[in-house]
């Protein structure tokens, strides 16, 4: 199922994109897309099958905004350089562990809202990756079979990042992560079982029309279950949390000097196998 939240800024309602690509109104059947509602396996058994009957009402898509696919959001949990050829294109050795940050969901916006570069900043960068929503309680899991087993559903995100604040600043990189609206999620949560293999998804991001990344899950150096298993050791991952696995190659900071960082007037699209699209423009903040 893809599963949407659609409406202005905190009052987003519930909403299924179909099979036909027919936006279907949730909010009689449940509250939000969120933990609560990927924990309870009859919840989603009874939206799936009001899916199927094609009696949901329809919601008119025209001039609505999509909001973050996932609500309620408990904590963003970022892995890095996990792509090899990302590390590469920046000079770093593969990292012989996930590298682990957190970003704060109050981040976290819609897959088409504004983006605001930081003042002051000078080196704002994108990042296309594939994050995953817990779906279920996940405390020292034993195998990347428990990890993958843990997911709920995948999102599309860009995990926007200020370089500078990142690693010029000092401290660790949480500077660089949590400037506000540098966590654009969805549009929609697509649920764990239409997505097979997480390792075998096309990666791709547009900056103003010219394609900088063109990457593949199958890089990744920690596939997703083992990067779940592995972030349950030091964390318990709760339904609704979201892990964003790492980004391919392509970003500004990989590339020749003067490198692109983006600036405000930019636009930036990308897009994921089945995870749907993002567009964002860029302003100053």
């Amino acid at each position: 199922m893809k599963l949407l939240r659609v409406g202005p800024v905190g009052s987003e309602r519930p909403a299924l994109l179909d099979q036909d690509g027919t936006l279907r109104d949730l909010s009689g059947l449940i509250t939000d897309v969120d933990g609560a509602l990927l924990a309870d396996d009859s919840v989603l058994s009874r939206v799936r099958d009001a899916a199927e009957s094609g009696e949901l009402p329809v919601l008119d898509a025209e001039g609505l905004r999509i909001g973050s696919a996932v609500g309620r959001i408990g904590k963003v949990v970022g892995i890095g350089l996990n792509y090899h050829g990302h590390a590469a294109e920046v000079g770093a050795e593969a990292p012989a562990e996930p590298i682990v940050f957190l970003k704060a969901p109050d981040t976290v916006v819609g897959p088409d809202d504004t983006v605001l570069i930081p003042r002051t900043s000078v080196k704002t960068d994108w990042e296309a990756e594939l994050g995953v929503v817990i779906g279920a309680t996940a405390r020292y899991l034993a195998s990347p079979e428990e990890g993958l087993a843990h997911v709920g559903g995948y999102v599309l995100v860009n995990d926007v990042t200020e370089r500078a604040f990142q690693t010029e600043r000092g401290g660790t990189w949480d500077k660089g992560k949590n400037c506000e609206t540098f966590t654009p999620l969805g549009p929609w949560l697509v649920t764990a079982g239409e997505i097979p293999d997480p390792q075998a998804l096309d990666v791709k991001l547009w900056v103003n029309g010219e394609l900088k990344q063109d990457g593949h899950t199958s890089d990744q150096i920690f596939p997703v279950g083992e990067v779940v298993r592995y972030v349950s050791q030091f964390m318990t991952l709760y339904p609704g949390d979201v892990i964003v696995t790492g980004t391919p190659a392509g970003v500004a900071a990989g590339q020749p000097e003067p490198k692109p960082f983006l600036r405000a007037g930019d636009v930036v699209e990308l897009e994921i196998d089945g995870l749907g699209r993002q567009r964002q423009e860029f302003k100053d903040a």
